[in-house]
Order: structure tokens, then C-alpha cells, then sequence
């Protein structure tokens, strides 16, 4: 192990070595116990994770087989005491940072109501706990260290959050490479690429952002060669970061800033992503060095990290990008949210277009793992479309295979996929981590799937490893713009919009969003999700004797009921105490009809928020 005055990460080697030992002497001993703290000069050694809850049968194994390490360190069974932790006033309630397969939080104060969670000790205590977590998964060998990559979006928090996650990494005895201003796609490319001179792969990767989410707030994603953490992952890393958060102390925080300066090395991981992506429509155009020469391509960053698009990824492949806009970053957002979604966002993509008389526009959002697109004509490629238009051109490549999607998508879509194109269409849950995972699922039962994709823009091909990234799928469009051209097959953006034509879309699409009082009288003590799904069981129950209204024979989430020309889907959010009513029809008349069956329904919970059904139905 190295040296803790050497200012250079302490190594936890020692940490396999005891492990090792402490099995052979006891075969009982349980790999995933792993959890010695350490009592060292190097800042937050102190902590390494020795679980309260663990037997004393453990604690007093670990205190019998101590391995020796001399002035360095020593290895107790118990975490250090230190004579100033942090005070209670100061606690926090780690797991209320989880966000699904994500951590988020409140990052920069100054929004009323908003008090700031995400820390710089918080953020540290999270990325201490995930390398620990990542040396009991990965379980290195003893001359091996771990090495975990470290990027950001635009965020103005981003710089404060690198540096604390940084310590933290460092300080479990884990090696740092930072890449500075980087997309969520390339954090998760880089624990694949194979390339020992820029310092790849690295074990796991961290992702320092909050997507579309306002200014003051900012989060994590996490990554191993295996893809993104799941959400009992999460909640592993947060009860151990709240452990390690405990035992800091003032004095162990600024010894570990002192030491992490010097450890910390940074990599233009950027560059190798770009071209690799630059690569991929060369070599899909028949290894033609532009073979984007002559088209007009806008891309709009939204001041996010996606700016690279145009001068790295476009231009190089000889597309002009004139009129192209937000490409600086900016964490305050001034021009509008970034995100495909937002109704401004595509406005602002769309006009531009339209003044450049540009043949195609491109919009990311903030870490760029979503996008959109819009032709020459400003017909937006987003939602339904987008997933139409990805579903042709992947059915294309592998006739037949399964389109695996969110809940929220179209009735037309399903016809699109199934009847026009020859696919089917795996209609599942919300979630860009359960969408993928489904089709990774599909795979591994011989049922061939290819893409997995949400109505949000998240999308994710088996031949780029599953890994759902914004930028890939816009290349799989300037693949099929550069190849129809070599072909004589068409050119221009209307080589893409032809692609969707038959797609049925609803004259009417709206999606409105119930609340839940957590502190109505109504739930009775009990969880806002209990009530939500009883809300959801007796709006099922009411709508099967309801003979205008047919129940979907297969639906994975929440009640999804057709009728009136049209559809209705009643789900739970994945997070919040919400339940979102998506409606489609072709008249709005129609959809009202609809509405009022669900209001019907769901009139009798009192502690749920109808108003916005009400208004919609008095239109």
C-alpha cells in the first residue's frame, strides 16, 4: 500500500488480504461482510464500512485475525470513534436521495423550499460508498488497483460535486480519472473501451447530473461494464454512505482534500467517444470519409453537455452546422429546459430549422443519454415518432424482432410496428432501466429484441451494448441519411419522414397528473403507494362492467383501458405520490368521454387531487 504522507490514494489492498484470510480461518464468514474500518493519517481511512448490523461473532473474527500494516494502518472490527463527527443538526436522510436506478437532490440554495441535500460531505460519503461496494463486487486481486472515471454535465454545481466525489473515491483507496464536462453515454462507454493509454476501461464510472431538472439540483448515475446500477444497488451504496457519513469529521475531510489534489488524474475521454461515433457513420456509409457533404444539420445543446455534437461528431463528417445554437454550456439554462420533451425545447429546435432552411435539426438534453430530432419541414421527430421512426430503421437490420416500450405509448404505434413494419410491439413499464432491462430479459428467453426506447426520448440498441444514449440514436439517423444518398435511394430529411408515414397519431394526446395528499385523512397512517393502487384496483373493477370500455389484455402497469376511438392509461408513479392519466383520442370530445369514466372512478378518493381532470372534462 502506498504511502498515506505520499498525498497519493492509500491502497486497500490490505482490505482483499484480510477478507481472504479471515475466510480460510472461518469458511462461514460471508464475502459481502467485508466491511473493516481503518484507523489511518490518510483522510477517511477511519471508515471502511464496518456494518452496525452485523454479528459480533464477525466483529470479534475480524479483531482476532488482524492484519498488521505497521505506523500505516491497522484494521479494527468496529469504526473509529472520532471525538467530533458530524452533529445531528447536520443528519441526513440518505435514502430520500434516491431517484430510482439515480440519486438526486438539491445541490445550490436558494430556492424557497428547497434546502440543500445534496452536500459536499454527502456527495463524498456517496462516492466513498460506491467504491467501497465496487471492491465487493469487482473483488480485485491484490496487485490490481480499481480505477473509476468521473464526468459532469453543464451544471453550476458540477465543479463542487466533482471535486467532494473525487475525495470520496480516492479516499476507499480507489484510483480517480476525471473527464470534466462529459455526456452520461460516454461515462458508461468508457468502462468498455479497451484502451490502457487513456486509462480504459476503468471499473466504474460516475456521472455527475440531474437531466432536465432546474438549476439547483443535481444527482449521480452509476456505471460498470454490466451498465447502469439498479435501484437495489442504490439503496446499498446509500446505507453505506450513510454510515461513512457519520463518522466524518472536519479534520478527516480536509486531509482528505489535501490528498486527493495530488492523486487526481484527468483524461479527454470526450475525444475517444466522439470519434468512435464518427467512425460508426463512415463505416455505415461504406467508410466514406464526409459522407455528410452537402447536408445542413442543426443541433441545439440547450447549454448543456451535448454542445460536441456539432463541431466534433458533424462537421467532421463534412455536414455544415451553420445556425446551430446553446452549444455552450451553461448550468443555469437560459434558453430553455433541455429536454425533448419540453414543448419550448422543440419550438426552439424547430424554428431554427425553419430559419436556416437547415435539412435536419437535432436537440439533446442536458446529458445528452435523450433526443429528438425534426425534419426539413419542422415535423417533429420525438415521442411516438421518434420510437416509429427507430422502430423502421432497426426492423430494417433484423426483420421481426420485438420494439420493447414505456406503458405510455400510442395505440397507432402498436399498429405501426406490428401491422406496417412486421415487428412486434413489448408494451412494459415506465422507466428507461425497466424498458431496457425488459428487452435484455426478452433476449435471454430467445424472444430477439433489438430496442428499447421511451415515449421521454431514452433509447438503448443491442448493438451499442444496451446502453441508452441520445447521440447513438441520432446517428443511426445520419447513417440512414448518408447510405440513402449513396444509394440513390433519396435524400434529404424526407428519406427519415417517409419512413413513418402510416403512423396513426390521436388529433387529441394529453397527459394530466393526479395528486396524492400524503397528509389527507383518507390514507389513514397508510403509504401513498398503498393508496394508488387501490385507487388503480377500483378503477379496473369499475370499468370492466362498463361495456364502451375494453380492458387491454396485456398491460404491465397501472390500468390501460381502449374506447371511444381512443385509449386511457391510470399509472403510478415510479417516485412521486402522483398518478399520471395519459389520454389519446381523435376528437376531444372523445377524450372527454374518457376523462369522465376515469373521474367516475377515482371521485371517491379524497385525498386525491382531480382538478386538473375536472377542467380538462369542462372544456
Amino acid at each position: 500500500m502506498m504511502a498515506a504522507v505520499s498525498g497519493n490514494c492509500a491502497q486497500n489492498v490490505f482490505l482483499a488480504q484480510h477478507c481472504q484470510r479471515s475466510r480460510q480461518l472461518n469458511p462461514r464468514f460471508p464475502s459481502d461482510s467485508c466491511s473493516l474500518s481503518i484507523h489511518s493519517t490518510h483522510p477517511l481511512q477511519a471508515w471502511r464500512l464496518a456494518w452496525p448490523n452485523k454479528s459480533a461473532m464477525w466483529s470479534h473474527t475480524l479483531a482476532a485475525h488482524r492484519t498488521d500494516l505497521g505506523n500505516r494502518a491497522s484494521i479494527y472490527c468496529n469504526a473509529a470513534q472520532f471525538t467530533s463527527a458530524i452533529s445531528s443538526s447536520e443528519k441526513v436522510d440518505f435514502l430520500k436521495l434516491q431517484n430510482g436506478s439515480d440519486i438526486r437532490g438539491v445541490a445550490v440554495a436558494g430556492v424557497v423550499g428547497e434546502p440543500v441535500s445534496l452536500t459536499e460531505p454527502v456527495a463524498e460519503a456517496i462516492a466513498a460508498a460506491f467504491a467501497d461496494w465496487l471492491l465487493v463486487k469487482k473483488k480485485p486481486a491484490e496487485s490490481k488497483r480499481l480505477r473509476v472515471s468521473i464526468g459532469h454535465d453543464s451544471r453550476i454545481s458540477a465543479q463542487k460535486l466533482q471535486d467532494a466525489v473525487s475525495r470520496g473515491i480516492c479516499s476507499a483507496g480507489v484510483d480517480v480519472i476525471q473527464y470534466g464536462l462529459a455526456s452520461t453515454p460516454a461515462m458508461f462507454s468508457s468502462t468498455l473501451t479497451e484502451n490502457e493509454s487513456i486509462l480504459c476501461p476503468v471499473d466504474g464510472s460516475i456521472m455527475i447530473t440531474a437531466s432536465h431538472l432546474p438549476y439547483n439540483r443535481n444527482g449521480f448515475k452509476f456505471f460498470t461494464n454490466a451498465g447502469g446500477l439498479g435501484k437495489a444497488d442504490i439503496k446499498d451504496i446509500l446505507e453505506r454512505a450513510a454510515y461513512i457519513y457519520e463518522k466524518f469529521t472536519d479534520e478527516s475531510l480536509k486531509k482528505s482534500e489535501q490528498a486527493t489534489n495530488a492523486a487526481v488524474r484527468k483524461v479527454d475521454y470526450m475525444a475517444v467517444y466522439t470519434s468512435d461515433l464518427v467512425a460508426a457513420v463512415r463505416k455505415a456509409a461504406g467508410n466514406i470519409e464526409k459522407p455528410l457533404e452537402g447536408f445542413h444539420i442543426i443541433v441545439d445543446a440547450g447549454n448543456g453537455a451535448g454542445g460536441f455534437f456539432a463541431g466534433k461528431v458533424l462537421e467532421p463528417l463534412g455536414a455544415v452546422t451553420t445556425g446551430s445554437q446553446f452549444l455552450e454550456p451553461d448550468g443555469m439554462f437560459p434558453n430553455h429546459i433541455p429536454n425533448p420533451e419540453d414543448k419550448a425545447a422543440m419550438k426552439a429546435i424547430t424554428q431554427a430549422v425553419q430559419e436556416n432552411k437547415a435539412d435536419l435539426g437535432i436537440i439533446f438534453d442536458t446529458d445528452v443519454d435523450r433526443s429528438a430530432a425534426v425534419d426539413s419541414t419542422g415535423r417533429e421527430f420525438n415521442r411516438n415518432r421518434l420510437i416509429a421512426l427507430m422502430s423502421a430503421l432497426v426492423l430494417e437490420e433484423h426483420p421481426g424482432t420485438s420494439i420493447v416500450t414505456d406503458s405510455a405509448t400510442s395505440d397507432g404505434l402498436t399498429a405501426f410496428i406490428e401491422k406496417k413494419l412486421g415487428g412486434k410491439h413489448h408494451r412494459f413499464k415506465r422507466g428507461y432501466k425497466n424498458v431496457i432491462d425488459e428487452a435484455v430479459r426478452l433476449n435471454s428467453i430467445g424472444e430477439e429484441s433489438h430496442l428499447a426506447i421511451e415515449t421521454s426520448g431514452h433509447g438503448a440498441l443491442k448493438e451499442n451494448h444496451w446502453l441508452d444514449d441520445g447521440a447513438y440514436l441520432m446517428v443511426k439517423l445520419l447513417n440512414k441519411l448518408a447510405s440513402a444518398r449513396n444509394s440513390g435511394s433519396g435524400s434529404g430529411s424526407k428519406v427519415l419522414t417517409d419512413l413513418i408515414e402510416g403512423l396513426e397519431e390521436a388529433a387529441v394526446a394529453v397527459e394530466l397528473r393526479l395528486k396524492i395528499d400524503q397528509n389527507h385523512a383518507d390514507l389513514k397512517g397508510g403509504s401513498f403507494r398503498d393508496y394508488g393502487e387501490a385507487v388503480l384496483k377500483h378503477l379496473e373493477n369499475t370499468t370492466s362492467s362498463d361495456p364502451k370500455l375494453k380492458k387491454a389484455p396485456i398491460n404491465y402497469e397501472g390500468v390501460r383501458v381502449s374506447g371511444h376511438g381512443g385509449w386511457f392509461l391510470l399509472r403510478l408513479s415510479l417516485h412521486d405520490p402522483v398518478l399520471p392519466l395519459n389520454i389519446e383520442a381523435p376528437s376531444n370530445e372523445d377524450a372527454v368521454k374518457l376523462g369522465l369514466a376515469v373521474l367516475a372512478a377515482v371521485k371517491e378518493f379524497a385525498a386525491l387531487d382531480t382538478s386538473a381532470l375536472h377542467k380538462f372534462v369542462q372544456q
